[in-house]
């Protein structure tokens, strides 16, 4: 079984790339992109072509199917998302397959002078003789998550030509936005119906995630006073002045992206838009606890109040909203999904590891709505930029984990 599933986890994962997906933070509508509904239209059909059941496109744009059971055991699901991060340029990928990878250096056809280097990747190193994805040079490669959705398609296909192979009831769920924070709609956790379930959404080989970042968004806006600038002695407040002040004031050396790693969190700028009258700048909040969280929005609050405090004429406002919590506060209650998935990684000679999530899953707000959900790998690197790259059998190890897994879960009690 080791290369059964490398031809159909290539083909498919190199077709799903080709769509451009991308989700839009900015969009009030679910899915945030109508784009998303050319894969998850797909998906519908090719879940119906292959014999899946109560196939469903939801009104708020997830993809629900149901594999029948072989026992009477607690129902499980399978979870990956469609869109693809807005951080870099999704339109026009060109995925391309590198057979056989030597070992060397990887070069890009779209952009000669990016490189993706093994002295720079250690776990690309690992990867020779294996057959390696990536995109060409100037968009993301969209691995994330269609990576995962590839492994749960080869799995359901095997296991609907294989009625016989032990499983429990499995319900199939594709979800636009995650990359956005808005996956996972509150009616999703009732849809899917299931006692637990897992994300494929993971990187390398044999990790087994419980925990993830507790997550929370912030928009400050910032209104100064406008006037034509050759009379505005005195008179007019630049916008534009007082956001900068504010970036500079937050900790530069300590608690950016780039200076954090392992548990610590951070305050993130991600865009700042406007003028020199009228100023937005969306920062995300993360931290791996409710407090830390809670202190990193308490500090931007107050470095806002503090500029504010220097010019009166001007108003300066600080909304924050939750996005996502640490999914390890509930599943370390219960961690019966969690070990299933550890043994069913050991069925395959692989040692499970278990690291934080420096970001967000799904199964972070699913959990939180009631159906505990680790994630688990897919082989995934290099996410949301150029460099993005997968190996094709990284990606056949996760489908033959999720098919003992299934086995596993198959002998539980309800």
């Amino acid at each position: 079984m080791s290369n059964a599933f490398n031809a159909v986890l290539e083909s498919r994962l190199t077709r799903y790339a080709a769509i451009d997906s991308q989700s839009d933070e900015n969009s009030p509508t679910a899915p945030s992109t109508e784009i998303q509904f050319d894969m998850l239209h797909l998906l519908r059909d090719e879940l119906t072509a292959i014999g899946a059941q109560d196939v469903t496109l939801t009104g708020y744009g997830a993809v629900l199917a149901t594999i029948p059971g072989t026992t009477d055991a607690p129902t499980v699901g399978f979870l990956a998302h469609v869109d693809t991060a807005p951080q870099f340029n999704a339109t026009g990928v060109k995925p391309r397959v590198i057979k056989g990878y030597n070992g060397g250096d990887i070069s890009f056809p779209d952009d000669p002078d990016l490189v993706l280097s093994p002295a720079d990747h250690p776990y690309l190193a690992e990867k020779i003789g294996h057959d390696l994805i990536t995109a060409s040079g100037t968009t993301l490669l969209g691995a994330d998550d269609k990576a995962g959705v590839a492994v749960i398609m080869t799995m359901a296909e095997h296991l609907l030509q294989n009625p016989d192979a032990p499983r429990p009831p499995i319900r199939i769920a594709f979800t636009p936005d995650e990359e956005i924070g808005r996956g996972v709609q509150p009616q999703l956790e009732q849809d899917l119906a299931a006692d637990f379930a897992y994300t494929l959404d993971g990187g390398r080989v044999g990790e087994i995630e419980y925990e993830s970042f507790s997550a929370d968004r912030a928009v400050v806006k910032i209104t100064g006073v406008s006037i034509h600038p050759g009379f505005a002695k005195e008179k007019m407040v630049n916008a534009i002045h007082l956001a900068s002040k504010i970036v500079q004031t937050l900790p530069q050396a300590t608690m950016t992206p780039e200076t954090t790693d392992a548990r610590d969190g951070f305050i993130h700028a991600t865009d700042m838009l406007g003028g020199s009258s009228e100023m937005e700048i969306r920062f995300i909040l993360r931290d791996f606890e409710r407090d830390g969280l809670e202190a990193k929005g308490a500090l931007l609050r107050q470095v806002c109040a503090a500029v504010a405090a220097t010019e009166p004429r001007a108003e300066i406002t600080c909304e924050i909203t939750p996005q996502y919590r640490n999914m390890r506060y509930w599943l370390e209650q219960d961690m019966t999904p969690v070990e299933l998935a550890r043994d069913a990684c050991r069925d395959l000679g692989l040692e499970p590891v278990s690291v934080p999530i420096r970001g967000g899953t799904d199964g972070s707000r699913l959990t939180e709505f009631g159906t505990p959900t680790p994630n688990v790998f897919t082989g995934m690197q290099c996410i949301h930029g150029p460099l993005e790259w997968i190996s094709v059998q990284d990606m056949s190890l996760a489908t033959q984990m999720c098919l003992k897994l299934a086995a596993r879960a198959a002998a539980t009690q309800k």
